[in-house]
């Protein structure tokens, strides 16, 4: 299944989530275009559970290993992330985003600390933003494509069976130990922190549903 936008209206503009969106791509055509080889910049700012806590939690949220990588994260936050910032306000939004990005990362660390596969993208964070979604907005409705063998087909569906039925993906495919070079507990423990802290950083969300005296 591939979520194409949701039916889910916004009260601000997007500035944090366009900006997150721009310095990825950004990042992506450095690392296009630099001299230094992919392995030199994955391994130097790569986060590496084996080294323990360090910057590179935030510095291998912006890299990418190829067009594949980068764009389907870039779909899901440009589609996603959006209500969030809505819901946060722009710089909550920021702080919540990073904040979702580490816990990935020292989920990480805390299921493999002797791992010294590094580890990029901005998944955990944007993992995140997905916990909050379907909390904050279970039933917003979700255009998607879904590929059943031959036949392709469009249809609407609640946020919380797409994003649900994603996250149990993730941990099926991280509780099997599946290796295919995909940080599914980073996505895991972005998720699930994007979930239980979004409450403390929908403020605007918060202050909407209170009545006029």
């Amino acid at each position: 299944m591939l979520p194409l936008g949701d039916e889910n209206p916004r009260g601000i503009l997007p500035i944090v989530t366009w900006c997150l969106i721009a310095a990825n791509v950004l990042v992506f055509v450095w690392e296009l275009f630099t001299p230094l080889s992919m392995e030199f910049i994955v391994y130097r700012y790569g986060f590496i559970p084996a080294m323990g806590i360090n910057l590179r939690l935030l510095t291998s949220m912006f890299l990418h290993a190829d067009i594949t990588h980068i764009g389907g994260n870039m779909l899901y936050l440009w589609i996603f992330g959006d209500n969030i910032e809505d819901a946060c306000g722009h710089i909550s939004f920021l702080l919540f985003y990073l904040l979702s990005g580490i816990a990935g990362g020292l989920t990480m660390l805390l299921i493999e600390p002797t791992s010294s596969i590094p580890a990029i993208g901005a998944s955990g964070a944007i993992s995140g933003v997905l916990g909050a979604y379907i909390l904050l907005y279970p039933h917003a409705r979700v255009r998607t494509l879904v590929f059943a063998f031959i036949f392709i087909r469009f249809i609407r569906l609640p946020a919380y069976i797409l994003i649900g039925f994603w996250f149990l993906l993730q941990f099926y495919y991280g509780v099997a130990g599946a290796t295919t070079g995909v940080a599914y507990w980073a996505h895991i423990g972005g998720f699930v922190v994007g979930f239980l802290l979004v409450s403390l950083f929908a403020w605007r969300r918060r202050r909407r549903r209170q009545p006029f005296m």
